[in-house]
């Protein structure tokens, strides 16, 4: 008798667990193979969730030439590939499904701009005025003038109201003003153009120019 016989298993502490796999397996389906088919592999498009039977050697060697797209056009299979990218599930935009179909008159109103398909339901009128636009006289109130920034305009012969496009004005004629090539080259004006370009510098990081 053979020692690897299944007889010994009742004796063992530990019986052969992959000789006992092995022979509860069906056989391996390779034309020709008589081992057993441990290994499954998928039949392919068509039969999801069927699987053929090989064993390790056969199973490598259907691995390597397995194609699910086999035999699809080009077409179909970029379709199928989108398809893939939310597991083949309907989708659609927000807002258009069909229990919010018809209910465009309880829709909160939106800025101008805003889509239509991103309009949100309120069948209560709780939420109604709020999405859209404030008029444009009601603009946000402007952060107070730092002590270095009200310097700087001070710098510039500025006020604190002072434009953008006011401060930009007012340096340019500073610069023409007091830069050496506009005075014959005196110089003596050179500390006055260097506080004029600090100051308009630091204008320009903190956002006023």
């Amino acid at each position: 008798m053979k020692l690897d016989s299944k007889f010994f298993d009742r004796l063992r502490v530990k019986p052969d667990a992959n000789r006992l796999l092995r022979e509860a397996c069906p056989a391996c389906e390779w034309k020709g193979c008589e081992e057993p088919g441990l290994y499954p592999a998928p039949k392919g498009r068509g039969h999801e969730g069927k699987y053929h039977r090989f064993c390790l050697e056969h199973v490598r060697e259907y691995n390597k030439s397995y194609n699910y797209f086999a035999g699809m056009p080009d077409d179909d299979v970029a379709t199928h590939q989108k398809a893939d990218s939310t597991g083949h599930r309907p989708t659609w935009f927000i807002g258009v499904n069909s229990w919010a179909r018809g209910r465009g008159s309880h829709r909160v109103g939106q800025p101008n701009g805003f889509s239509h398909r991103l309009a949100t339901d309120d069948p209560f009128s709780l939420f109604r005025g709020y999405g859209a636009r404030p008029p444009k006289e009601a603009a946000e109130p402007q952060r107070p003038i730092r002590r270095v920034e009200r310097k700087c305009l001070r710098q510039l012969s500025l006020d604190d109201t002072a434009t953008k496009a006011e401060i930009k004005t007012r340096f340019k004629d500073l610069v023409k003003l007091h830069h050496p090539d506009r005075n014959g080259g005196d110089r003596g004006s050179e500390d006055k153009l260097r506080e004029v370009i600090q100051a308009y510098n630091y204008l320009r990081q903190v956002g006023l120019a």
